[in-house]
C-alpha cells in the first residue's frame, strides 16, 4: 500500500490535476462495456451476490416483481448463505394469492440453515404436498430434534435416487457412521465419475476415521482441479494438523488468502475462524468460539477444552453438563470434565460418572481398537486404581506419544503405582511442561522414584528447592518414610529431624531415632561414610528425649574402640 507522504489533498485541486486522462471510447466499445451478464450466467458462475444485485435492480428500476424473479432472488440469497433474506422473499411470495405451498418447504430449508430446527419442522408441516425434498428435510430434522420414531419413518420413504442416497449418507456421517457413509459415496462415484465433490466427502469420512494419509490422497485429486476450494483446503489443513502441528496446518490455509477478490476470508468464514483458533492452540478462543457454539458442533467442544486448559473448571462443566453425548468425542470430553472435577473435589460421584463414560467409549465395538478408545480404557482403569490394566492399554499406544507430556504423565504415574520405578522415572523426566513439573503430584512421584531407585539425594534436593508450604511438609514426610523403608537412613534421619522441629510428635522422634540407629548400623557394616555419624549426633542433640544420651554413649564407645574420632560437644 502506497502512503501519501504529503498529507491530505483538497478535493478538486491536486487530486483532480493528477488524474490520468481517460482514453476515448468509440460507440461500439461503449455498447460492449455496458453489457450486463444474464442471471443464468451469474448463477452458472456461482456469483450469487451478482445475481442478487441484478434481481434487486431489475425489481427496483424495471418493475420485475413476478413470482419467477422473486424465486430466483430467494434462490441466490439461499446459496449465498443469506437465509434471512431468502425467508423475507418467501414470506412476500406466500402472501400472494394462489401461492405454491411448497414455498413453506423452501422456507424450512432456510430455517434449517439457521439451525432453527423446530421452526423448520413447523414450516414443513404447513405444506400438504409430500415431495421428495420435504421427506429428505424431515428426515434430517428428525435427527436434529432427536425424534427416532420420525427418523425411521422418513428413512423408509427414501428411494434409490442420487439425491435421497446423498441425504442418507449425510445422516450416516452426522451420526458418526462413517463407514456406511463412505460406502454410499463410493457407490455413487463409481457410477458418476464427474461428481468430483464427492471425493471431498469421502476424504472427510476418512479424516473422521483417523486415516489422515488416505484422506489427503483422495483430496489431492479434487484440489488439483479446484485449488481454491475453501472446504477442500480447510480439510487438507486439518489433516496436516493431525499429522504434524498447528503451524503446518495454518500454512496450508494461507493459500486461500491469495485467491483474487478473497477479501478478509479468515474473518468472513466461520469455519476458518474456528479452525485458526484450534491451530493456534486456543488463541482468541473467547472471542471466536462462543458465537459459533450453535453453528459449528466442534466449537462447544473446543471451548470446553480451552476452559480445561486454563483451569476454568466451572465454565467447562456448565458447557458440558446438559450435553447428551452422541459421538465418542463428546463422551470423552464429558468424562474428562467429570474426572478433573472429581479429582480436585474428591467427589466419588463425579469420578464414577467419568469412569463409566470412559468405559462406554473404550468398550464399544467401533472404538475399542482405536487410539482414543484405548486411552479411554486406560483412564477408566486409572480411576479404578487398577494400574497393571492401565499399563496394558498405554503400552499398546506408547509409540504414538513418545514426546507427549500428558501421556508421559499418566504413563509415569501408572508405572510408579505398579512398582516399576525405573521406567517411571524415565517417563516422568521426559515431561517438559514447566507447569506440570511444578505440580506436587509430579514432584512427589518423581521423589518416590528417586528414592526407590537408590537416589535419595535427588529427592532431598527437590525438597530443598521447594518453598515452605503444606505440600513441602507432605513431601518431607514421604522422604522420611520412603527413605527409612529403603534403608536410606541418613536422609530419613534428616527428614524426621525437620519434622520433629516443626511438630514435637512422638512418632517423629521414633522415626528419627530409628533412622539414626540405622545410619550407625550401616557405618559399623562399612556401608556408610563414618563422617555421617558426626552429623547424625548433631541431629540427635536437637531432641530433648532422654534416650539421646544413651544412643550417643553407644556411638562414642564404638568410635573409641574402632579408632573413629567423633566429637560430641
Amino acid at each position: 500500500q502506497i502512503k501519501n507522504q504529503r498529507g491530505m489533498q483538497r478535493p478538486g485541486s491536486a487530486l483532480k490535476r493528477n488524474k490520468p486522462t481517460q482514453p476515448q471510447l468509440n460507440i461500439q466499445q461503449k455498447q460492449q462495456k455496458i453489457v450486463l451478464p444474464t442471471l443464468q450466467e451469474l448463477i452458472q458462475k456461482k456469483d450469487y451476490i451478482g445475481a442478487i444485485t441484478l434481481q434487486e435492480c431489475e425489481g427496483k428500476y424495471s418493475g420485475k416483481t413476478d413470482n419467477k424473479s422473486k424465486l430466483w432472488l430467494a434462490y441466490a440469497a439461499f446459496h449465498n448463505g443469506d437465509y434471512k433474506k431468502a425467508i423475507d422473499v418467501y414470506d412476500e411470495l406466500l402472501k400472494r394469492p394462489n401461492c405454491d405451498k411448497n414455498l413453506h418447504v423452501f422456507k424450512a430449508c432456510c430455517y434449517y440453515g439457521l439451525c432453527q430446527y423446530k421452526e423448520a419442522r413447523d414450516q414443513c408441516l404447513l405444506c400438504d404436498d409430500e415431495s421428495d425434498l420435504k421427506a429428505r428435510l424431515m428426515f434430517h430434522l428428525a435427527h436434529k430434534l432427536s425424534d427416532e420414531n420420525s427418523l425411521m419413518s422418513f428413512h423408509e420413504k427414501l428411494s434409490d435416487s442420487i439425491e435421497d442416497q446423498l441425504c442418507l449418507a449425510a445422516l450416516h456421517y452426522l451420526r458418526s457412521h462413517f463407514e456406511e457413509s463412505t460406502e454410499i459415496y463410493k457407490r455413487i462415484l463409481m457410477e458418476n465419475r464427474d461428481y468430483h465433490a464427492l471425493n471431498v466427502y469421502v476424504a472427510l469420512c476418512y479424516y473422521k476415521l483417523d486415516y489422515y494419509d488416505v484422506s489427503l490422497e483422495i483430496l489431492s485429486s479434487y484440489l488439483s482441479q479446484y485449488p481454491n476450494s475453501i472446504i477442500g483446503v480447510n480439510l487438507k489443513a486439518c489433516n496436516h494438523f493431525q499429522l504434524y502441528n498447528g503451524k503446518t496446518a495454518e500454512d496450508e490455509l494461507r493459500i486461500l488468502s491469495k485467491i483474487p477478490n478473497a477479501g478478509n476470508i479468515f474473518q468472513d468464514n466461520d469455519l476458518l475462524r474456528h479452525n485458526l483458533v484450534v491451530f493456534r492452540n486456543g488463541e482468541n478462543a473467547l472471542q471466536v468460539l462462543p458465537p459459533l457454539v450453535d453453528v459449528i458442533p466442534e466449537a462447544k467442544l473446543n471451548l470446553v477444552i480451552y476452559h480445561l486448559k486454563n483451569d476454568e473448571l466451572e465454565d467447562a462443566y456448565n458447557l458440558m453438563k446438559d450435553v447428551d453425548p452422541m459421538i465418542p468425542k463428546e463422551y470423552i470430553l464429558k468424562g474428562v470434565v467429570h474426572a478433573v472435577i472429581g479429582q480436585q473435589s474428591e467427589s466419588k460421584e463425579h469420578l464414577k460418572i467419568a469412569q463409566q463414560l470412559f468405559q462406554l467409549v473404550g468398550g464399544s465395538a467401533t472404538e475399542c481398537d482405536t487410539i482414543p478408545g484405548r486411552q479411554c480404557m486406560a483412564s477408566c482403569f486409572f480411576l479404578l486404581k487398577q494400574f497393571e490394566d492401565v499399563l496394558v492399554y498405554l503400552r499398546s499406544i506408547r509409540d504414538f506419544f513418545l514426546t507427549d507430556d500428558d501421556f508421559n504423565w499418566n504413563y509415569g504415574v501408572a508405572l510408579a503405582a505398579a512398582g516399576d520405578y525405573k521406567k517411571a522415572e524415565e517417563a516422568l523426566l521426559v515431561i517438559k511442561n514447566e507447569k506440570y513439573r511444578m505440580e506436587y503430584t509430579f514432584i512427589s512421584w518423581l521423589c518416590r522414584c528417586y528414592i526407590m531407585n537408590g537416589k535419595p539425594n535427588l529427592a532431598w534436593d527437590m525438597y530443598i528447592n521447594m518453598e515452605s508450604s503444606n505440600e513441602s511438609l507432605q513431601l518431607l514426610s514421604l522422604i522420611a518414610n520412603d527413605c527409612y523403608k529403603m534403608g536410606h537412613f541418613y536422609f530419613s534421619c534428616k527428614a524426621f529431624d525437620v519434622l520433629e522441629r516443626l511438630d514435637p510428635d512422638p512418632e517423629f522422634w521414633e522415626g528419627k531415632r530409628g533412622a539414626a540407629v540405622g545410619v550407625f548400623q550401616m557405618v559399623v557394616a562399612g556401608k556408610e561414610q563414618k563422617e555421617k555419624l558426626q552429623e547424625v549426633i548433631g541431629l540427635l542433640k536437637s531432641s530433648t528425649n532422654p534416650q539421646v544420651e544413651y544412643i550417643i554413649r553407644v556411638i562414642k564407645k564404638w568410635g573409641k574402640d574402632n579408632g573413629v574420632k567423633v566429637q560430641f560437644d
